[in-house]
């Protein structure tokens, strides 16, 4: 009896035709659900290249551009009058190997540090232990991260660098001894070995402030600071710069085919929004005939659309969630590639779903009630 209580209630029609009514939100979820795992599986590009990089927001990386003699200069020039304290320089050797990004091979950089830097660098990354060992100096052995192993697909013992690989070159095998626990992307060797092997004796230098919120701030004055210089300065931030302006073009593309599809879905929801409401008509005409205004069986339509368009927006929300993490464990997770669940702009480009079908549900409802005439219905002449 309670249900019966409010015939005219808006929900009333939604409940009793659920044949009518899943059909326009099942429309209207799919659609929000492709835009946001879309947006979403985009933004996993820049997110996956900046996560790969994000160990260098720990310290700043100065290279005298293949003249060993600078780094002693280079250094002293970047630490004297640095706004904040400096806790540790670390020289470190090293050289080049691939991991594997979404959008193919990506360059990284192993590095060669002594012991005593490697146990200040694996605190300061938040590693909380090695499973195998750390590398004999002087023996060609490397340590890297478990994202690093994923990507990889590495085991102790396996070879990381190899003589005959031109992507991750060494003089002699340099095989895995040890898997950092760390979520971040690390590959480390003993900078012996590295000495040892390498003909230019050119070291690197880290520098890293005592507190690590003045990381940014401390690299952005240094990069100021030697504007000119015949030195190569490398910060987190001018990567996650980088890595925006990579892909700038291809967001414009993506906003022309959000835009589209917007435009597409909202002309064929206004044309089943037209169909449902023009088999409505003999209700409508009803409904008028026994006392109700136009105004107010605007507003009863009216509120039925937002009902089912808001409806369909938010279990597109749930359903494109789903999606996701489907995709998160199955595709990314494998290769330590990343995936923002939770991504704000994925979520903001839907918002233009729901509106501009609300838009084309008002016109459309206006379009049926401006001439619409009640007595003609009733006198079965539109039926």
């Amino acid at each position: 009896m309670a249900r019966l209580s409010r015939p005219l209630s808006p929900t009333m029609f939604l409940r009793r035709n659920a044949g009518k009514t899943i059909p326009l939100v099942a429309v209207i979820s799919l659609a929000v659900m492709l835009v946001q795992s879309i947006i979403a599986l985009i933004n996993s590009i820049p997110l996956s290249i900046r996560t790969i990089y994000r160990y260098t927001d720990r310290f700043l990386v100065v290279s005298p551009r293949l003249d060993p003699s600078l780094t002693t200069k280079l250094v002293k020039k970047a630490t004297t009058g640095a706004p904040v304290p400096i806790e540790r320089v670390m020289l470190a050797r090293g050289s080049n190997a691939q991991v594997k990004s979404i959008v193919g091979k990506w360059p990284f950089f192993v590095l060669g540090l002594s012991q005593d830097d490697m146990t200040y660098y694996l605190a300061r990354q938040g590693a909380t232990g090695i499973e195998g060992r750390r590398p004999i100096d002087g023996k060609p052995e490397i340590m890297v991260s478990e994202p690093v192993a994923r990507n990889l697909h590495l085991k102790l013992g396996d070879p990381v660098l190899k003589p005959d690989d031109s992507d991750n070159f060494s003089r002699f095998p340099v095989k895995l001894v040890g898997i950092i626990k760390c979520d971040r992307w690390l590959m480390l060797s003993n900078k012996k070995y590295f000495a040892d092997t390498q003909p230019i004796p050119i070291d690197i230098a880290l520098i890293c402030t005592k507190d690590l919120r003045d990381q940014a701030k401390y690299g952005a004055w240094a990069k100021k600071k030697m504007k000119g210089d015949f030195a190569l300065l490398l910060t987190y931030e001018e990567i996650e710069k980088q890595s925006m302006e990579m892909f700038e073009v291809l967001y414009k593309l993506i906003d022309a085919v959000i835009g589209i599809l917007v435009l597409v879905i909202s002309i064929m929801m206004g044309m089943l929004m037209n169909i449902y409401q023009l088999q409505r008509l003999v209700e409508f005409g009803l409904l008028q005939a026994i006392g109700l205004t136009k105004r107010q069986l605007f507003r009863r339509v009216l509120t039925e659309s937002v009902i089912v368009i808001i409806g369909g927006w938010l279990i597109g929300l749930v359903v494109s969630r789903i999606v996701l993490v489907t995709l998160k464990s199955s595709l990314m997770d494998p290769h330590a590639f990343a995936l923002d669940l939770a991504d704000p702009m994925a979520m903001s480009y839907t918002v233009p779903v729901p509106i501009a079908i609300l838009l084309v549900a008002l016109g459309t409802i206006w379009l049926r009630f401006r001439k619409f005439d009640p007595v003609a219905v009733v006198e079965r002449r539109i039926v």
